[in-house]
């Protein structure tokens, strides 16, 4: 395994931003680490890195507790910007060039290489304070290529990014792991997920679920309806009291979830018509990962 976690635990103050973390992520996979806000997926990959010291529980990386004596194979971009905006795209990426020894005619083979990959070529002159959010993160990914790594780890890359250069930048990944490259990448978005080999879903610093996509929506344990009308919106409050299992919004689709032995729609249309509402329309809807993860957020509770 090139990233195996054991039982981690990491607290500020009183709270568990890890508890009892453990995973194992193998070579050559996109492994995805999805969750809300503040559910621990950047404290996890800062303490894989070394960056926080676990208070208990223990890490590797490709076979090493010290994270330090294979940085040279790992990348990393973080969650914010951190290269300098006073500096060209060029100079960013001689400066941090020069952090690994790779200067001269090497740096600048691979820069040109790797500009090149990204679709920066013609900006490399430009100050990074001037790119985009979009132009930054490919420069950022782009660093930490530079040294050729063999596992790149991001979080959240693609936050406030535009749509199309999420597409982009997620064609670039596809890219590199094709060549070989492990990647792990925590992202907020239920599309990026979906593009993962595995993934591992985050909730208050545990892991609620591993694995592949298709195989862990099949593990969804309710029935799922979709209610569609006009004015919709309107009633949500007292929608939010129907006879379900949970009820919440998803776009303008009011997601109704049923227990699977919960044979008749009946209750569910009679307290709908009692509000009042007429032209309205009810399907079964097949769950996504944004639903299996509302499951496991605890906003419904998973039968045992």
């Amino acid at each position: 395994m090139i990233v195996s976690a054991n039982s981690l635990i990491k607290r500020f103050g009183k709270t568990a931003a890890l508890n009892g973390i453990s995973l194992e992520i193998r070579q050559g996979e996109i492994f995805g680490l999805v969750g809300p806000d503040g559910a621990g997926k950047t404290t996890f990959i800062r303490t894989l890195l070394g960056l926080y010291e676990a208070d208990s529980g223990s890490s590797r990386l490709f076979g090493q507790a010290r994270p330090e004596s294979v940085k040279d194979r790992i990348g990393y971009v973080p969650q914010q910007f951190s290269l300098s905006q006073d500096l060209t795209v060029w100079e960013n990426l001689r400066l941090f060039g020069s952090l690994y020894g790779i200067s001269g005619n090497l740096f600048a083979e691979r820069a040109q290489e790797l500009l090149q990959m990204v679709w920066m070529e013609k900006f490399k002159d430009r100050f990074a304070g001037d790119l985009s959010g979009g132009m930054k993160q490919k420069l950022a990914l782009a660093a930490g290529l530079l040294h050729r790594p063999e596992l790149l780890i991001l979080d959240e890359p693609t936050t406030g990014v535009d749509p199309v250069s999420r597409r982009e930048f997620w064609q670039l990944l596809y890219r590199l792991n094709q060549r070989g490259l492990t990647l792990i990448v925590s992202t907020p978005y239920m599309d990026e997920v979906e593009l993962c080999h595995r993934l591992a879903f985050f909730h208050q610093g545990q892991i609620k679920i591993v694995g592949a996509p298709a195989a862990l929506l099949a593990q969804y344990p309710y029935r799922l309806f979709g209610l569609h009308a006009e004015n919709l919106r309107h009633y949500l409050t007292d929608l939010q009291k129907l006879p379900a299992q949970d009820v919440y919004l998803q776009g303008e689709t009011l997601h109704i979830v049923l227990k699977s032995d919960q044979d008749s729609l009946e209750p569910i249309k009679a307290a709908i018509q009692a509000l009042g509402l007429t032209d309205y329309q009810l399907a079964p809807l097949s769950p996504t990962l944004e639903d299996l993860f509302s499951v496991l957020s605890a906003r419904v509770e998973v039968p045992g």
